[in-house]
């Protein structure tokens, strides 16, 4: 090996060791990279005009970045959701919905948990929020607690992979980056783009098999160990007001504001950044109308409001797919100008909701906890891609790309080889490391290396996120595991975490080996959707 190849392993395990020792990632990143930078350029093989690239690198990637927008909006959306006390409502409606059937509160945890990672997308709030309200339940009506532990902490980690994703946000601007890189290498300069609504639709599918396995898991339970999964008597799950009324006011808001944010985004109208505004907004037009009844020594407030936001949100969504509504025109044709002043009603009433909203969340203190969360997350994911980018233009300019790239092509078994050990070696590090960090360490290295070797970046995105999903279920360094042992019930033990992961682990294993075999799992819906063709 040579100084240079030397030097660049080195400065590989000491940031690996210096971010599992538990030292800031951003400024892990950044300081092992400068840090190593000045002892190699001591030794004479780091050209210090290097740091020139810095500025442009950072306000390329992280400043001017549309895509990254998405982040601050969806984690607004989520956090709303969650200390609103949407999802608590969601998890009572449908254990309500379920619990007369074998298995059914198990099989109710699924659906809450694929319903709030399609509206939270943060792990570790949705298993939290799920030990908190569900595990309890489940074991005073007398559910094995291994598997109830395992059916939260699987329905937990779906917020992995269920659009909209924290994390495919984040793999989806990265893997875009590896893409480009990659196409240039092989003399294609002017690439398809890859946008995060291809990995958006591209994790659908893959997602909702999860969701299935997962609940065809728990009622073949049921059905072989009925003592494991009872059934709740029909009597204790009185609904008031019917079933009816319950869905339509628990169940349909949440699932309606999903709904849009992602049909936006399937459909053309709305880009992801645009559809997390809208999510935002409908997060806070949920959370206002959940709050709406005295509470907090205040009182109740109507939903007049909140319906009329809604309509009003709904309307301007669709007059501006289908009408021009610019003014800015010479001539502004009747039909456009009635569609102009109907959309500026509906602006009207859309901001007279959102007021109504955020002055009640406001005064129940919800504001100020959601802003707070969501300001602390974003600020960690940019302050995290600085650093990334600081680490990775010291790695190549130490040639690490190069060193990666020859190890990659020279491993046995080719292509499936190389995507076999890089899968691996993500496995092994989503135990130590949270996902951020290894999207903005791992995939910028090895991304572009896998991607010339004529596979689809929508496939490959979506396999990163299954995988780091899986690791972070599987014992005994699950991150998900971590998150439920922390709020659980004494009697609940570690071995019981443990023990009723596994089966959930093994499910994820054949998802993601259904995946590795049939790529059309994540590339079909992206092609029928947009268009997009990758091979």
């Amino acid at each position: 090996m040579t100084l240079q190849e030397v030097l660049v392993v080195v400065m590989f395990l000491s940031t690996i060791g210096a971010l599992m020792a538990g030292f800031p990632v951003a400024f892990t990143l950044s300081g092992a990279a400068i840090i190593w930078s000045f002892i190699a350029f001591f030794l004479g093989v780091f050209d210090t005009s290097f740091f020139g690239a810095l500025p442009s690198r950072i306000f390329g990637n992280a400043m001017t970045n549309e895509v990254l927008i998405a982040v601050p909006l969806f984690v607004f959306m989520g956090v709303m959701l969650e200390r609103s006390k949407v999802a608590e409502e969601l998890l009572d409606t449908m254990g309500r919905l379920f619990g007369t059937l074998r298995g059914g509160l198990g099989v109710s945890v699924s659906v809450v948990g694929a319903l709030l990672a399609a509206s939270t997308g943060i792990v570790g709030a949705t298993v939290v929020t799920m030990g908190l309200l569900s595990l309890p339940t489940m074991l005073r009506r007398g559910y094995d607690p291994a598997l109830a532990c395992g059916s939260i902490c699987a329905s937990g980690t779906l917020g992995q992979i269920i659009p909209p994703s924290i994390v495919l946000i984040l793999l989806g601007d990265q893997i875009s980056n590896a893409y480009v890189d990659a196409q240039r290498e092989i003399g294609n300069f002017a690439p398809e783009p890859v946008s995060v609504g291809d990995l958006f639709a591209g994790a659908l599918l893959p997602g909702l098999l999860l969701v299935g396995l997962y609940i065809l898991y728990q009622l073949i339970t049921a059905w072989l160990r009925p003592h494991t999964s009872p059934a709740i008597p029909a009597d204790e799950l009185k609904i008031e007001g019917g079933l009816l009324r319950l869905v339509c006011s628990a169940l349909l808001p949440p699932l309606v504001l999903i709904v849009a944010v992602l049909g936006s985004i399937l459909f053309g109208v709305a880009t992801p950044t645009e559809a997390a505004a809208v999510g935002a907004i409908g997060a806070t037009l949920l959370a206002g109308y959940r709050l709406r009844n005295a509470e907090g020594g205040l009182p109740a407030i109507s939903p007049t409001p909140i319906y009329a936001a809604a309509i009003g949100l709904v309307v301007m969504l669709f007059l501006q797919s289908v009408v021009d509504l610019r003014l800015g025109r010479e001539t502004i044709p009747t039909g456009d100008m009635v569609a102009i002043i109907i959309s500026a009603i509906a602006g009207v009433a859309l901001i007279w909701g959102i007021g109504v909203s955020l002055l009640r969340v406001s005064r129940l203190d919800v504001l100020t906890a959601v802003t707070r969360s969501t300001m602390e997350i974003t600020s960690m994911v940019f302050v995290i891609l600085i650093g990334a980018a600081v680490f990775s233009l010291v790695f190549r300019a130490l040639g690490g790309d190069e060193m990666v790239t020859e190890i990659l092509t020279s491993i046995p078994g080719g292509t499936f080889g190389a995507i076999f050990v890089v899968m691996l070696v993500m496995f092994v590090l989503g135990f130590f490391l949270d996902f951020i960090e290894i999207t903005f360490v791992v995939v910028p290295i090895v991304a572009p290396v896998l991607l010339q070797l004529d596979i689809s970046p929508v496939w490959l995105g979506v396999m990163m996120a299954m995988n780091l999903q899986t690791s972070f279920l599987t014992p005994p360094f699950g991150f998900a595991l971590f998150y439920l042992r922390g709020v659980a019930p004494e009697e609940v033990t570690t071995q019981h975490i443990y023990k009723g992961v596994l089966p959930f682990v093994a499910i994820q294993l054949i998802a993601l080996a259904a995946l590795a075999a049939w790529p059309a799992l994540a590339n079909w819906l992206p092609s029928v959707v947009f268009g997009s063709v990758y091979t």
